[in-house]
């Protein structure tokens, strides 16, 4: 393994031009800079594990973590994978202050203080789409405070990477497999968490799009929010197929399924109609496995949460940006006969 040491002597530097270099560590000539990045990444330089994770322990990195929705399953999935992570890095002595708010801007603004308060080294967040939020990342940027948005995303703040899934792809694979297990003309209702997260949003529009594109016999009769919340969903689902009886087909784009598939149990439906969902959380496996449930598309939350801790402390630790700043899940297809 190469050391700084014969990297400087190849580059002509000393060892603490190298080190300021792979460090990002003060001024260093430009060309000199170049051709120190050259030699190491030709030599495969690896920085010292031992090193890294001396000099972690004794920064005692603080990673603040703040997610939606205390009640949605998903996220829990998402803490899961998150913690199991966090036990592999055990060796950099990194501590997670973990937070969960509604859908609810004033609260996200006011926990992202309250987190910077506490003195956090970087955030992983699932933000509220607006501007507001987006200024409070760049504001955390310019902090030193780097931040990973984590199941949904703003493009144009200066996060340093997202994971998730691509939202508008989610919404084209839903809609192709209505296509597949719909018949005839279909009346759809949408069930929604939030209109100001861009996942849910994004999901309605690859859906619309590619019904669009494809002119399929799709009519989007009722759009509703839920909040992702079981007990409104149930509620609204129950008004939706009351107002409209002629819907023969539901896509939820967030949580709130099971209060949903509740609704279309109870209702007086003369046809159970079909149901498109996402993520196999055990309330949306039994809704399956009772053919409530058509098919449920997954994205992978463990990963999710595992792989936004691992680029944010690779990031604290290296001060090297990801070279793929856009992570995204693969997306399984699962329906009655998978579980």
């Amino acid at each position: 393994m190469a050391t700084i040491k014969e990297i400087a002597e190849l580059a002509g530097v000393s060892r603490g031009t190298v080190d300021r270099v792979l460090n990002h560590r003060g001024f260093v000539n430009a060309d000199t800079e170049k051709k120190v990045l050259e030699i190491a990444n030709l030599l495969n330089y690896q920085p010292n594990k031992a090193g890294m994770a001396l000099a972690a322990q004794k920064k005692k990195y603080v990673i603040g973590v703040l997610l939606f929705s205390e009640e949605n399953p998903f996220f829990d999935a998402v803490i899961d994978g998150l913690h199991q992570k966090l036990e592999e890095l055990s060796i950099y002595g990194c501590t997670v202050l973990m937070r969960r708010i509604p859908f609810d801007l004033k609260a996200q603004l006011d926990t992202i203080d309250a987190l910077r308060a506490e003195g956090i080294h970087g955030l992983i967040l699932s933000p509220y789409n607006a501007a507001e939020i987006q200024f409070k990342i760049d504001e955390l940027w310019e902090a030193g405070i780097p931040c990973v948005t984590v199941n949904t995303d703003i493009p144009n703040s200066k996060r340093i990477a997202y994971v998730g899934s691509d939202y508008l792809k989610c919404g084209r694979v839903a809609a192709n497999l209505l296509q597949l297990v719909g018949s005839g003309i279909i009346r759809l209702g949408i069930v929604t968490g939030s209109h100001n997260i861009l996942c849910h949003e994004e999901r309605i529009h690859g859906f619309s799009d590619y019904v669009k594109t494809n002119k399929l016999p799709v009519q989007i009769v009722d759009i509703r929010e839920n909040g992702d919340d079981d007990y409104q969903s149930y509620d609204v689902v129950s008004a939706m197929l009351s107002e409209h009886p002629e819907i023969n087909a539901l896509y939820f784009t967030a949580a709130g399924v099971f209060g949903g598939c509740r609704a279309i149990q109870n209702s007086e439906l003369q046809k159970q109609p079909v149901v498109i969902t996402f993520d196999a959380v055990p309330s949306t496996v039994e809704m399956l496995k009772a053919g409530i449930v058509t098919a449920t598309i997954c994205q992978h939350p463990e990963e999710q949460g595992a792989r936004s801790l691992a680029l944010l402390v690779d990031y604290l630790l290296t001060n090297k940006l990801p070279e793929q700043p856009l992570v995204h899940m693969d997306l399984e297809i699962k329906v009655k006969e998978s579980f």
